[in-house]
């Protein structure tokens, strides 16, 4: 559960995998035995390996700063006395500068380390204000050297700091991975919506949440059992503020409470107030975070406000000019591996490219094109295999397909089939980024919610890879896609992007 700090008051988490948007974000003292290693100390806010991580990030940021900084300096002296000192007081100003915007922008808030795209985008806003900052002072005070140090210089820091921060949440995802660094959580709420919840938290390791306890209205899980998918019941909806000052828990998430309305819940705010907890509160709006949730205040009742998503537009047409431009270098920078793909295939005997028709924007079809992977009867011999689908829904999904050729797997295993697609994003069928493209006769099946998945263009790549391809359920593909449909943003593009590399490397759900 995660949601735009810089709109709603919380983190935003990574674009693949994420669970519904919350109000609040906090962290969890330990309970129950756990390492404090693996969870936090007793002691009070942040926890102990929350501040050990955003001190790594602070030194990191001024190590880089300092380093890139001097270096810059060194290898810009040139012995001119009058020319060095002004590149040695710009270098000083600069790294001053940033010193100073990356605590003003909130880019070392402790919140938003290793979680969602908020803290790139922090980053650069400071980067972007100290860049703004120098060549103000350049301009006013007439020092030519100043341009080199905006143009080149601090972007070229700004670069080093992001992968900086990148290495440091990669590290942080692996200790996630190991059990270590979790935020643990007290869930409230139904039986079902806590056991969402669970699922949700426990496909995305990464995001670092653990539900350790639950609340519901009986104070038992389904069945009059204690636990709800592995989790214990830890009292009824009264018991929530009793269990937080028992137990020590510092974040309490309601979801779907029956019988809840926003004065019990201001109540239970009030409760909280004398303990280290923090309520997150679900609100109950399907898949919808990032721009378009907003606190509207109305005589100071905050109103949870969402903006259109929006389907046209500049941002539109900019998505439109990178999806070209980027598929014609692709298909430049690839064209060997085109060629040496096609050889292959036509080795194998039949046609080089599989043609086949697939619904786009508002539900007009066109011809994909793919490396063809199967034998040339493939379509021919789908109904016989009906009995041995392992797909849920109308998609067929078979382990291990008796159609697929051996070249074809290994082209599956890559995804090195679906090159020739770039041909369909640079006619605009396509895009690179997207919901899945899906089949006419999957669009017949669709309902209602899963017909908005036709509002934006199919793409090469999209939630749903990187978040499992044919290893997800019909129902998780639906929810991903539209999960991009309404919270579709340039910055999510590049997110998927960029995690699209990594699902290709491992290969997970590709067959």
């Amino acid at each position: 559960m995660s949601t735009n700090p810089e709109t709603v008051g919380g983190p935003q988490t990574p674009a693949a995998g994420t669970a519904r948007p919350i109000t609040r974000f906090a962290v969890i003292p330990s309970q129950r035995g756990v390492d404090p290693d693996r969870a936090s100390s007793n002691g009070p806010a942040p926890v102990r390996w929350q501040r050990r991580f955003a001190a790594l990030v602070v030194g990191t940021d001024l190590t880089v700063v300092a380093v890139a900084t001097t270096t810059a300096v060194l290898l810009g002296l040139t012995g001119a006395e009058a020319a060095d000192r002004a590149r040695i007081y710009c270098g000083l100003i600069a790294a001053a500068l940033l010193v100073a915007t990356l605590p003003l922008c909130r880019a070392w808030d402790r919140r938003i380390l290793g979680n969602g795209t908020v803290e790139f985008k922090r980053l650069g806003r400071a980067v972007a204000t100290a860049a703004v900052l120098l060549a103000l002072g350049g301009l006013s005070l007439m020092v030519d050297s100043v341009r080199v140090w905006v143009f080149l210089i601090v972007p070229l820091i700004g670069v080093l700091l992001g992968l900086g921060r990148f290495v440091l949440r990669k590290w942080l995802h692996q200790q996630r991975g190991r059990g270590r660094c979790q935020h643990l959580v007290l869930a409230v709420g139904s039986p079902e919506s806590i056991a969402d919840m669970v699922r949700r938290t426990r496909r995305d390791p990464h995001f670092g949440w653990q539900v350790t306890g639950a609340c519901t209205p009986s104070g038992r899980g389904p069945d009059d059992s204690g636990t709800i998918e592995g989790v214990p019941v830890v009292g009824d909806l009264d018991s929530v503020n009793t269990a937080v000052r028992a137990d020590g828990y510092r974040v309490v998430s309601v979801s779907q409470a029956p019988g809840w309305g926003p004065a019990r819940l201001h109540r239970l705010a009030w409760e909280l107030e004398g303990t280290d907890a923090e309520l997150a509160v679900d609100p109950g709006l399907m898949e919808i975070a990032g721009p378009r949730m907003h606190i509207t205040p109305v005589d100071g009742l905050p109103l949870l406000s969402l903006s259109r998503p929006r389907f046209t537009g500049v941002s539109r047409a900019l998505k439109n000019v990178m999806d070209r431009s980027v598929a014609c270098l692709l298909l430049l920078l690839t064209a060997p591996v085109f060629i040496a793909i096609a050889l292959a295939v036509r080795a194998d005997g039949g046609p080089v490219f599989f043609r086949q028709e697939r619904v786009g924007t508002n539900g007009q079809t066109f011809r994909m094109v793919k490396f063809r992977s199967m034998v040339v009867d493939a379509e021919a011999g789908l109904a016989a295999l009906a009995k041995a689908n392992e797909g849920a829904g109308p998609l067929f999904k078979m382990t291990h397909d008796p159609r697929i050729t051996r070249i074809g797997a290994l082209l599956r295993k890559y995804s090195l089939d679906e090159l020739p697609q770039l041909l369909n994003v640079l006619g605009g069928t396509m895009s690179l980024v997207g919901p899945r493209p899906p089949l006419p006769a999957e669009v017949a099946t669709y309902e209602d919610a899963a017909r908005r998945r036709l509002l934006v263009r199919p793409g090469m790549t999209g939630l749903w890879q990187v978040s499992g391809r044919s290893n997800l359920s019909w129902e998780e593909s639906v929810r991903l896609d539209l999960r991009y449909v309404e919270n579709w943003s340039m910055a999510l593009d590049f997110t998927i992007l960029w995690k699209t590399v990594g699902a290709v490397v491992r290969s997970r759900g590709a067959y």
